[in-house]
Order: C-alpha cells, then sequence, then structure tokens
C-alpha cells in the first residue's frame, strides 16, 4: 500500500516538475517603444517607435540579450520643424526569474551604442554615442510559444561628447519563445 501511494504521489509530482523546466532556448520580442529623450538643458522630446531583441537562454535563469530600437519624432524650436530619430544597438546579460508558469519577469544590464540624427531645413546633423539600458519587465504566456510583454522600462544613458543624456524607454509586444531547454 505505502508503494502504491508513493508511485501515485510521484505521478502527480512528475508533471509538475516537467512544467517548472519550460525554458525556450530563445526568445523573440517585437513592439511598441516610447523614448523619452532628456533635453540637456532645452526642452525634451517624446519619440514613439520600435523595440526587438533576442534572447538566448543559457539556463532557466541566464540568458544573453541582443536588443535593438528606433524611435522617431518631430519637434519646433525657434520657428524650426525638426525630424529626430534615435537608434540604438545594445547586448548584454538578462536574468529571468521563473517561478510562475505563466510570469516571469526579468532583468537585463545592456550597453552598445545609439545613433542621433536630426534634420531641418535640409540640414542633416548625426552623433553616435555610448549606449546603457539598465531595466526588465514582465512576459505574460499565453502559450508554449508565444507571450505578451506586458511591460519593460529602462534606464537609458547615453554619453554624447563628454555629456550624459538620462533617458527614459517603455516598450510592450509580443515574444515568440523558440525550442525549450
Amino acid at each position: 500500500m505505502k508503494r502504491l501511494l508513493f508511485m501515485a504521489g510521484l505521478m502527480l509530482f512528475l508533471p509538475l516538475v516537467a512544467s517548472a523546466q519550460d525554458t525556450p532556448k530563445a526568445e523573440v520580442f517585437g513592439g511598441y517603444s516610447y523614448l523619452r529623450v532628456d533635453g540637456q538643458g532645452g526642452p525634451g522630446e517624446n519619440l514613439n517607435g520600435w523595440n526587438g531583441s533576442v534572447v538566448g537562454n543559457l539556463n532557466k535563469w541566464l540568458g544573453i540579450k541582443a536588443d535593438f530600437s528606433g524611435n522617431y519624432g518631430n519637434q519646433t524650436i525657434l520657428g524650426l520643424k525638426l525630424h529626430d530619430s534615435v537608434h540604438s544597438y545594445t547586448f548584454g546579460p538578462q536574468i529571468s526569474f521563473r517561478k510562475s508558469e505563466k510570469v516571469t519577469p526579468f532583468v537585463h544590464a545592456l550597453f552598445g551604442g545609439a545613433h542621433f540624427r536630426s534634420s531641418f531645413l535640409g540640414v542633416t546633423v548625426t552623433d553616435n554615442a555610448f549606449a546603457m539600458f539598465l531595466g526588465g519587465g514582465v512576459d505574460f504566456k499565453v502559450s508554449k510559444s508565444f507571450a505578451i510583454r506586458v511591460v519593460q522600462a529602462d534606464y537609458n544613458l547615453d554619453r554624447v561628447n563628454g555629456s550624459s543624456l538620462n533617458n527614459f524607454r517603455f516598450s510592450t509586444g509580443v515574444v515568440f519563445r523558440l525550442g525549450s531547454k
């Protein structure tokens, strides 16, 4: 009888262990991005655009992330209409907290570069900068291969010509979960 109860308990417990090991080999994210750019003494700017990333998961909690974004906006300064854009490309570790079957919070530290572009009166000015994103978010699993990124919020530091821009980025979208570990 003890053996039968042990086997029944084991049979009930095994699916829980299997579901806890539902870690995708890779995660591909794509979605909307809002970037609030520091004005450095002038007016700041609200930019809208896209954010995409790929994470290769090394194990249940640690992944390597490549993150790319493009944000665009228009502003008028002293009667001049400016068309601005910022593209960033950053890389680094991501730590995921896979304690729940449906909800996966994560944090990341990403480092790389940013390219700024501003056009007005037919003149285009560009600049490149060091870029850093520190932040995290929450994914809500819809199915084995699909999740919704409910929120991703990042502090964004850009170093341009010796000056620091302290920016904020918000992203939301869809996550495709590929394979399983």
